[in-house]
């Protein structure tokens, strides 16, 4: 494999180019008109333009990132996340045309995008699963049956979902049938595909997904857990490595049912297999995602492993060398998605112009990032900017270094999810490790981030003017 399309564009795009870089492999960047002058298209070493600013103009044209393929001598294409990198169809014409796709087989992609075609897919290995129904159901006296047999409150969910969308929680009888509707519909506009089950819905849940690595040569890996559980509106926001609760044995138990997910497709290549955890550390299968994981970097801070580059390996054939004894958790990791959203206003997106935009820097602190100052947030897209990760050998030193990049990230002109994920690092329940999925809802609101922001403005206003009086003290004292 000489050369690689990134079918992708802002931070991940060039995480890839990276990496491809370090192993002697040239690169192609695919871009929108308004992503003329990204980064990612500085950085690569051709480019092509390829549609309008609309993704489905652009990043969503198969056809036409084929055709630059096929143009440019390309070997292999990396989809990144989002965009066509669980796209089955896509994968399908990659292999038509010779072209290498470093991701799954397209019928791996098909199965695990199925959310019940997956369950389906894991019976035989007696992987856990939430109780619930394993079939598409539109009709509301159904929904309520199975709502009495297996208990309020449940979950109504998209088979094709994902993100949060098409998924509904319903507390009592009365409710169903609104809230199918709604699911139904959001989930057809979503994803073209109106389908949903139902599922218990696990109270005071955790999410915990394992990545894995599987080659062609049948070996498999997992590379120990994620922590998942600080969300807003059902999409993650931070992540960790490891998780504050797991002992080596469910870990290693959690890690082998990922293996198995894994087996029950023949899958090859990076994968995430993600997790449901009650209370009592139950674990039960959620779905898996056939993709590299926005959150990735905390793994390989953690492992000393880059996983793109053991995806690149997988894809053009090579066999793991790694094995699982070889792997072993050093230290700990966090993630922060930087949004261009507005934490004080429902979370909402921020556009404008990136007019200072400055990254914090440091041995503990690393950014995968996709913006220069004096660019403009496109409305077109994910409004993620970047991904600030730092490390520690510790998770309470971890934390601290995100608070130190926190502190030293400088953004003006858009709102950004930065002053959220300080409160998040300083909040006692998330310091403590006891915390959940629902931490937003039960502990963040924007009053409490002013009030706190206000607080240390005037504290370090008062501090500001006591080291000024000393200073003049010491000005006015005889020589």
């Amino acid at each position: 494999m000489k050369k690689i399309l990134v079918a992708n564009r802002g931070e991940i795009a060039i995480r890839v180019m990276r990496t491809a870089k370090q192993m002697g492999i040239k690169t192609v960047a695919v871009y929108s008109e308004v992503d003329r002058s990204a980064p990612h298209v500085k950085y690569a070493g051709e480019a092509v333009c390829i549609g309008h600013a609309a993704s489905n103009e652009s990043y969503l044209r198969g056809d036409k990132i084929i055709e630059v393929a096929k143009a440019l001598n390309v070997d292999g294409i990396h989809p990144g996340y989002g965009f066509l990198s669980e796209n089955a169809e896509f994968a399908e014409l990659c292999e038509a045309n010779g072209i290498i796709f470093i991701g799954p087989r397209s019928k791996a992609i098909k199965m695990m995008g199925d959310k019940l075609a997956a369950k389906e897919a894991v019976k035989d290995y007696k992987i856990p699963m939430v109780p619930g129904i394993d079939h598409a159901i539109t009709d509301p006296k159904e929904a309520i049956e199975v709502a009495k047999m297996i208990g309020f409150p449940i979950l109504i969910k998209a088979a094709a979902g994902g993100g949060g969308k098409g998924m509904r929680i319903v507390e009592n009888e009365k409710d169903i049938e609104s809230q199918m509707k709604r699911a139904i519909s959001e989930a057809k506009s979503a994803f073209g595909d109106g389908s949903v089950f139902i599922e218990k819905y696990v109270t005071s849940p955790r999410h915990i997904e394992i990545q894995i690595m599987a080659d062609m040569h049948g070996n498999y890996l997992h590379f120990f857990e994620r922590e998942c559980s600080i969300q807003r509106r059902h999409q993650k926001v931070i992540e960790e490595a490891p998780s504050s609760i797991l002992t080596p044995q469910l870990r290693d138990k959690m890690g082998q049912a990922a293996i198995n997910v894994a087996r029950s497709c023949n899958y090859i290549g990076a994968g995430t297999v993600e997790f449901l955890m009650d209370a009592d550390h139950n674990f039960y299968f959620l779905e898996m995602n056939t993709r590299l994981q926005v959150e990735h970097p905390v793994t390989e801070w953690v492992t000393g492993v880059d996983l793109v580059e053991l995806q690149i390996k997988v894809a053009r054939g090579e066999e793991l060398t790694i094995k699982q004894n070889d792997l072993k958790i050093n230290g700990h990791a966090i993630e922060l998605r930087v949004y261009a959203e507005d934490p004080m206003n429902d979370f909402l997106p921020s556009v404008g112009n990136l007019e200072e935009y400055k990254l914090p820097k440091g041995e503990h602190v690393r950014v995968d990032n996709g913006f220069e100052e004096g660019m403009d947030i496109p409305i077109y897209y994910d409004p993620m900017l970047s991904k600030l990760i730092t490390y520690g050998k510790t998770r309470s030193e971890a934390i601290e270094w995100m608070i130190y990049a926190i502190d030293n990230y400088k953004v003006k002109g858009v709102r950004t999810t930065l002053p959220f994920g300080r409160f998040v690092c300083k909040h006692e329940a998330f310091r403590s490790g006891n915390f959940d999925t629902h931490f937003v809802k039960n502990y963040y609101s924007p009053n409490i981030v002013e009030e706190a922001s206000e607080i240390e403005a005037e504290l370090a206003a008062k501090l500001a003017l006591m080291q000024y009086l000393e200073d003049q003290k010491q000005l006015r004292l005889p020589n």
